[in-house]
């Protein structure tokens, strides 16, 4: 392992057994596609993945990939002092070639943009990194252990591409006073003195079982046995077919078994399965061992289990506001800016945010330089699918009317959630009510985080419009980074607390932020002042039951 490691050993940390042992296959059998470890942070998961890498053969590289990096920088790019200075077209390899036989670390992978998850989900998959880009065509082998990690409080994966991870485990601190006080005591002994500790926990020979032995053989009557549970389960696509055979082929051959056999499938499936049954963001990820042995054992007759949503459960597809601002349902445009795929250049006209690296060099060779100067700097012209932050005001006075404007804004919060979990569109809700505005859920695309605070929203009071209007454009403002801020305003018009609220509903026509309101007047004496506030604000008028659930679908 070329000599005592200074990081902190693989088998030293506390328990997280399931983390480890999806860890080892996948070092086993990288085609199994990866781990994604979910849990919140301070729960070992970089730790384990530092110490994989310590365990594979050879000066194995341990590579992090930041939330900010480039599509330049994963997969490579071109040369320029090669280009300038020799005068040729050379590449220059990126973290995808860094990465080849270790361990590629991606902390936060539910935060990186998709089209780079992508890249680095087909490459971990095919072993080969294929760049075909600024007058470049190079491929070079690609081999690691993919692990990702992520915060589910600070939004989810999307489904399509968290399907593409093979395994993927639910990594929580423990919360016996034991184990955490096992585990505080080996951090602090390693702390004190690495390479002491390091040989207290030498990991020699796991790491030369680890490489000696690979993938058992897997049995065609197994393969039939994987299939029926997959179907028995609901889980769509081949994907978890796949991955489950080859989990159980690995784990046979870790522990030294010329074939695999159904226990190795009872082992893994939970690990493959439990990701991918998840269809809405209001179904609890995860399958248990018990149905997993069910549907092996076939108790359950063989047939595919339909599963049916509870009658209080939320419809299964809602549309976020349809129509409004040119959007369709389930569909995020696509915008261009400083991150996404690069899709062409120019010549800048400002400050360079993103330079298109080819195209520099380009325009200094035509001009026979060795050197670029500024005429020849060319900006980046990249492209990404936008998604949306929808910022709800909602009145929460006590005026007439409270509850059902109260429980209209929670359907309506949980069905942009269901978009939000199909894409990267984020919610975020503000109250008004007394004497000033609450952010009561700040933007996210986590659907835990969201019913938790939709549970208790309090009411009743005065309404303070104004403040409601100018604190949900500045979450708006704020807070939309790549997102595109939509504005969604709940209020019969009145306000009977504050300043009067045109100039605040003015401030958001200015800020030429997307709005919409929603008419929340009742009774048979109408004063229609919403709809003239959403003329004030450039917004789209509605009524409140088209914020119902019903009427978003």
């Amino acid at each position: 392992m070329g000599g005592v490691p200074l990081t902190f050993p693989f088998t030293a940390v506390v328990g997280q057994d399931e983390a480890k042992l999806a860890l080892l296959l996948n070092a086993l059998d990288p085609k199994i596609g990866g781990v994604l470890l979910r849990g919140e942070k301070g729960s070992a998961k970089s730790t384990l993945a530092r110490g994989l890498a310590s365990l594979l053969p050879g000066e194995a590289p341990f590579v992090e990939l930041p939330v900010g990096a480039t599509e330049d920088r994963v997969v490579g790019t071109l040369d320029i002092e090669g280009a300038l200075g020799e005068g040729t077209r050379r590449f220059q390899p990126g973290l995808l070639a860094a990465a080849h036989g270790g361990v590629l670390y991606v902390d936060e992978v539910n935060l990186l943009p998709d089209h780079l998850v992508d890249v680095l989900l087909d490459v971990a998959a095919s072993g080969i990194n294929t760049v075909e880009r600024e007058g470049i065509s190079e491929r070079h082998p690609s081999q690691f252990v993919l692990v990702g990690s992520m915060n589910p409080e600070e939004g989810e994966l999307r489904p399509q591409l968290l399907d593409r991870f093979g395994l993927a485990v639910d990594v929580k601190a423990s919360t016996d006073a034991d184990e955490r006080a096992e585990a505080v005591r080996r951090r602090l002994a390693f702390d004190a003195d690495p390479t002491k500790f390091a040989t207290a926990f030498d990991e020699t020979e796991l790491a030369d079982r680890l490489d000696g032995v690979g993938p058992a053989a897997l049995p065609a009557d197994l393969v039939e046995v994987v299939t029926r549970l997959c179907a028995s389960v609901g889980a769509e696509g081949l994907r978890a077919d796949l991955v489950i055979c080859r989990a159980a082929a690995a784990l046979a051959g870790w522990e030294g078994r010329d074939e695999a056999a159904v226990e190795d499938v009872r082992r893994v499936a939970a690990l493959a399965l439990a990701h991918r049954r998840r269809r809405t963001p209001f179904e609890e990820p995860g399958i248990s061992q018990d149905e997993v042995d069910e549907a092996i054992d076939g108790d359950d007759g063989g047939a595919a289990r339909d599963r049916t949503a509870d009658s209080d459960d939320p419809p299964a597809r809602v549309v976020a506001l349809d129509g409004v601002g040119g959007q369709t349902s389930g569909r995020r445009s696509t915008v261009r800016g400083t991150r996404g795929r690069l899709v062409g250049d120019r010549v800048p006209d400002g400050p360079v945010a993103s330079l298109a690296v080819g195209a520099t060099v380009r325009a200094a060779a035509a001009r026979g330089a060795a050197a670029v100067d500024v005429e020849d700097v060319r900006e980046a012209v990249r492209e990404q699918k936008a998604g949306n932050l929808v910022v709800l005001a909602v009145d929460a006075s006590g005026s007439m009317g409270v509850e059902r404007r109260m429980e209209a804004v929670k359907g309506a919060v949980v069905g942009l959630l269901l978009d939000a979990y199909q894409r990267r569109d984020r919610v975020a809700l503000v109250t008004f009510r007394d004497e000033a505005a609450d952010v009561a859920l700040r933007p996210t695309g986590s659907v835990e985080v969201a019913q938790a605070r939709l549970r208790q929203l309090p009411t009743g009071g005065r309404t303070p419009l104004a403040a409601g209007i100018t604190a949900a454009l500045d979450v708006a403002v704020r807070h939309h980074g790549e997102h595109r801020p939509l504005l969604v305003v709940v209020t019969d018009g009145r306000h009977t607390s504050g300043p009067d609220p045109t100039e605040a509903a003015a401030a958001v026509r200015r800020r030429g932020v997307r709005a919409v309101v929603v008419d929340a007047e009742e009774g048979r004496t109408r004063l229609g002042l919403a709809r003239t506030l959403a003329g004030t604000m450039g917004a789209t008028y509605l009524t409140l039951s088209e914020l119902t659930v019903e009427a978003l679908r």
